[in-house]
């Protein structure tokens, strides 16, 4: 049993699952864990449901303020429920015991295993501190990390120290560990409406969303980040945060973003205005093709009919000349590859739904989807010279499936037979376990 006191942290709920798809309240947790602080992450990491304890151990109560790009939920009465989105997580979580090195390496362990048991090969690591930083190079000095990581360091608090830092090289693209980038925030997610849109969420029209960077505040982060040298990869979901990022971009002056491969972490909702804006501006378009049919149920709810038209737009993208790049952007979703080009090139979800595909005209072929999970993602990691492809001279990071990949259902079960980095067997033939539903 945990020491009475102990915190319990978790992430993974979604409200919209639940009857009635409302936020829960912190009587739940309190039923549950009436002696230990709770803080549970919602599934895309941008709200936190918390117990009274949790509320207490962070003087959070009734007469609490919304911080800048946060909010607290409260009921009728005006007391805080227990749910806090984006920003207004930071007044709990700041209470909350860092973990120890130890716990950090077996964490990193562990998810490397599981994105090698989906065929992964390398992650891009979106976010992380310097603590986490440190546990990274010690594992891959020792030879200890089994997949390739190219990672992002958590820019906030830490900009204007980017002076005094280099981003890492790597000319041969064999590193195990790279940090050459860093990660910002530019709004919430659409699921706890804390993405930033441009007109009023259809479905609660007394909030837009919640930009997490004023405008000012994106445009000197960009300035900073690239004068450092770094390449810049930003949280963008809503229509007007997207904007607001490649106003940032383009501010910097002409080929300037391009040549530093900046990237828009998500692009989900674009105003058709600004879709060919991200090819004129060389800006990497980072998407996920398995956020498009697991949010489809409500995401029209959210949105109305006419903002549909630029979302989750993964092919208009493409056709504008955009550099799209695909990933899963697990714990968000399953890290599996296979799911992501499913969702790709049918838009459906696993038991086939809808017919003929959500929105099919932004159905990607199976080649497009292939080389958006491999070519991109090397360029994306400054390495299209050395990985992303099987080429005389390059590194051997190969992933062996156990049958041709077709663009249908079939295409999940594929077993993933062998996973190969840096010439290395890193994950051996085995007993198939078939991806998991996101």
């Amino acid at each position: 049993a945990r020491p009475r006191g102990e915190w319990i942290t978790g992430r993974g709920w979604d409200q919209n699952l639940w009857p009635g798809a409302a936020f829960p309240t912190h009587a739940p947790l309190d039923a549950a864990a009436p002696e230990h602080p709770v803080a549970l992450r919602r599934v895309d990491g941008h709200a936190l449901w918390a117990n009274a304890a949790a509320m207490r151990a962070a003087g959070v109560g009734r007469g609490a303020q919304d911080p800048p790009g946060g909010r607290i939920l409260r009921d009728a009465a005006g007391e805080p429920t227990g749910v806090f989105i984006d920003s207004a997580m930071d007044l709990v979580e700041a209470k909350i015991p860092a973990d120890p090195p130890a716990v950090r390496e077996r964490r990193i362990l562990r998810a490397a295993e599981e994105a090698l048991s989906s065929g992964l090969t390398g992650v891009h690591e979106m976010g992380i501190d310097d603590e986490t930083v440190a546990v990274y190079r010690a594992l891959a000095a020792a030879g200890r990390l089994p997949i390739r990581v190219h990672a992002y360091l958590a820019g906030a608090g830490r900009l204007e120290g980017l002076r005094e830092r280099a981003p890492d090289a790597d000319a041969a693209g064999t590193a195990m560990f790279v940090l050459r980038g860093v990660k910002l925030f530019a709004d919430g997610a659409l699921g706890s409406r804390g993405a930033a849109l441009l007109e009023p969420y259809a479905d609660e029209p007394s909030t837009s969303g919640l930009l997490l960077m004023d405008r000012e505040a994106l445009a000197r982060a960009a300035r900073l980040v690239a004068d450092a040298g770094f390449q810049l990869a930003v949280h963008a979901i809503g229509d007007r945060a997207n904007r607001a990022v490649l106003d940032a971009f383009e501010a910097l002056g002409p080929g300037r973003a391009a040549a530093l491969r900046f990237r828009v972490e998500h692009a989900q909702i674009v105003s058709p205005d600004d879709l060919p804006r991200f090819a004129a501006l060389g800006a990497i378009a980072s998407v996920q093709p398995t956020h498009a049919t697991s949010d489809m149920p409500w995401a029209p709810a959210r949105l109305g009919a006419r903002r549909l038209k630029g979302a989750y737009a993964w092919h208009s993208l493409l056709a504008s000349g955009a550099r799209v790049v695909f990933g899963s952007d697990f714990p968000v979703e399953e890290p599996s590859p296979l799911l992501g080009i499913y969702a790709a090139v049918t838009r459906q979800d696993l038991s086939g739904q809808p017919p003929g595909g959500w929105m099919p005209e932004e159905r990607l072929g199976l080649d497009e989807a292939l080389l958006a999970f491999t070519a991109a993602p090397a360029y994306a990691a400054w390495a299209e010279g050395q990985r992303g492809r099987i080429a005389e001279g390059f590194v051997a990071d190969l992933t062996v499936l156990g049958r041709d990949l077709s663009p249908d259902r079939s295409v999940v079960d594929t077993p993933i037979e062998m996973v190969v980095v840096g010439g290395r067997v890193a994950r051996a033939p085995r007993p198939h376990r078939a991806a998991r539903a996101p």
